[in-house]
C-alpha cells in the first residue's frame, strides 16, 4: 500500500501535476528539518529548472554534489541549468566526468556535442554523435543534431541524409521538411526542396518526379493526386 505522505509520493505528485512552485516550497520545508536530505535536494533543483530559476538550481545542485560527488541526477540537473545559460564550456566539463565513469550514456554523450555545436565546434560534435548512435542508430536526438552539425559544415548531402532518417524513426518532427527543404535550395535543387517541404521521404522523391512527367502534370499537381489518392483508399 502507498504511503500518500511519503515525501517522494508527494512530490511526485505535485511534479505530476505541475505544481513547480508548490514542489519548491515542500522540499524547502523539508529542509529545513533535515538539511541534507537528498530527496529535497534532488527535487528543490528539479523545480527550480522547471521554475526558470537556473543559478539557484545549479547552487543546490552543488550542495547534492558536495555530498556525493558523482551523482549522476545532480550532474544532469545542472548540465540541463547550465545548457539554459548558455555556459557551454561548464558544460563540456560535467559531461567528461560523467563519460569517464559511464562512456555510453546517451543522453550524456548528445549533451556534449549539443555544447559543442555551440561552440562552433562542429567536427567533434560529430564524435559524440556518432558514439551515440553507435549504441542506439535511431538515436533521433543524435540524427537530428548531427545533420546540424554537418549543415553547419556545408556538408549539405550528409545532413539532407541524416535528416531523412530521424524523419523514417519520427514522422511527427515538423521541423524536419522545412530543414530538408532549405538544404536542397542550396544545393539548386528546387524539385527535391518541394517535395521535402511537404513531408515526403527522400526515398520518394524520384518516383513522384517521374510519375508528374509520365502524366505530362506539375510536381504540386502530382503530390495533390497521390494526397486524393491516399484518402480514396481510406
Amino acid at each position: 500500500m502507498v504511503n500518500l505522505l511519503d515525501p517522494s509520493t508527494v512530490i511526485t505528485r505535485m511534479f505530476n501535476a505541475g505544481k513547480y512552485e508548490e514542489m519548491y516550497n515542500y522540499c524547502k520545508g523539508l529542509l529545513e528539518k533535515i538539511p541534507n536530505d537528498m530527496v529535497a535536494l534532488q527535487n528543490i533543483c528539479l523545480s527550480l529548472i522547471y521554475l526558470k530559476k537556473y543559478e539557484e538550481a545549479i547552487s543546490y545542485c552543488d550542495q547534492v554534489l558536495e555530498i556525493k560527488e558523482s551523482d549522476t541526477y545532480a550532474l544532469k540537473n545542472k548540465i540541463y541549468a547550465l545548457e539554459s545559460l548558455n555556459q557551454y564550456e561548464q558544460v563540456l566539463k560535467l559531461c567528461e566526468q560523467i563519460l569517464s565513469s559511464t562512456p555510453n550514456d546517451s543522453w550524456t554523450l548528445n549533451s556534449m556535442g549539443l555544447s559543442l555545436n555551440e561552440l562552433n565546434r562542429h567536427k567533434d560534435a560529430i564524435e559524440y554523435y556518432d558514439k551515440s548512435l553507435a549504441i542506439d542508430p535511431n538515436d533521433v536526438t543524435a540524427l537530428m543534431n548531427k545533420a546540424i552539425s554537418h549543415s553547419h559544415l556545408k556538408n549539405y548531402e550528409m545532413a539532407i541524409e541524416l535528416y531523412d532518417k530521424a524523419q523514417l524513426v519520427d514522422s511527427s518532427l515538423k521541423e524536419i521538411p522545412l530543414a530538408k527543404s532549405k538544404l536542397f535550395e542550396k544545393l539548386g535543387n528546387t524539385d527535391n526542396a518541394f517535395l521535402a517541404a511537404q513531408g515526403i521521404l527522400n526515398k520518394d522523391m524520384e518516383k513522384i518526379k517521374l510519375t508528374a512527367k509520365e502524366n505530362k502534370c506539375s510536381l504540386f499537381h502530382q503530390v495533390c493526386e497521390n494526397e486524393f489518392e491516399k484518402l480514396d483508399s481510406k
